[in-house]
């Protein structure tokens, strides 16, 4: 028999009351489809992921994305949210006003990688007020190396340094921060090519 959860007038009201992204549609229809061929192997998988369709879909999401990365532990935290996976590795550059070692000095990098070999970054951008920030996780874009995901996000670093590098909002896009970022970037670059000359 069909979980109550996965009914067809459970589904329909869900859809009615939800306005669903792709993903969270994607999972959706493949979730009826299982309903409606009455395929129970596969909504019990579903039932692994939470009690609620909010809560499945989102998990299974991120479930999935993990799996790209090698990630295949199903664990979730005492709410019900699958955990975050720790990715292999982890290693942080700073680059900016580093020697000051203040928040807001400078920007970081994290690499690291999954089971399966993947890499992602993410990354803390200060300009002195402003700035933003998103750590390294699953939804991330994937790369085949170290190296591949270490020049992404040097490049989107030093794209968003001169963006407002000259910025009149000096309060919030200080400067010397700024220019000190820029410098640093250049001078990890060069460090890099002087080091492939070598290997």
């Amino acid at each position: 028999m069909v979980p109550k959860l996965f009914r067809r007038e459970n589904l329909n009201a869900f859809r009615n009351e939800y306005n669903l992204c792709q993903h969270e549609v994607h999972t959706f229809n493949e979730i009826v489809e299982a309903s409606n061929a009455n395929d129970l192997e596969k909504l019990k998988w579903f039932t692994l992921f939470g009690d609620r369709m909010y809560q499945i879909l989102l998990n299974v999401h991120a479930y999935r994305k993990g799996l790209e990365f090698g990630f295949e532990l199903i664990d979730f935290d005492r709410y019900g949210w699958l955990r975050k996976p720790v990715f292999l590795d982890q290693e942080e550059l700073k680059l900016g006003i580093v020697e000051m070692d203040r928040y807001g000095t400078y920007s970081t990098i994290t690499l690291g990688h999954g089971p399966n070999g993947m890499w992602a970054y993410g990354m803390s951008i200060n300009y002195g007020t402003a700035g933003s920030s998103c750590g390294i996780c699953v939804h991330d874009e994937r790369f085949s190396s170290r190296e591949s995901a270490l020049n992404e996000a040097l490049m989107k670093l030093k794209n968003k340094m001169e963006l407002h590098a000259g910025d009149s909002d000096t309060v919030n896009y200080n400067q010397k921060i700024i220019l000190a970022t820029l410098k640093s970037i250049k001078a990890f670059k060069i460090k890099q090519v002087q080091l492939s000359l070598f290997a």
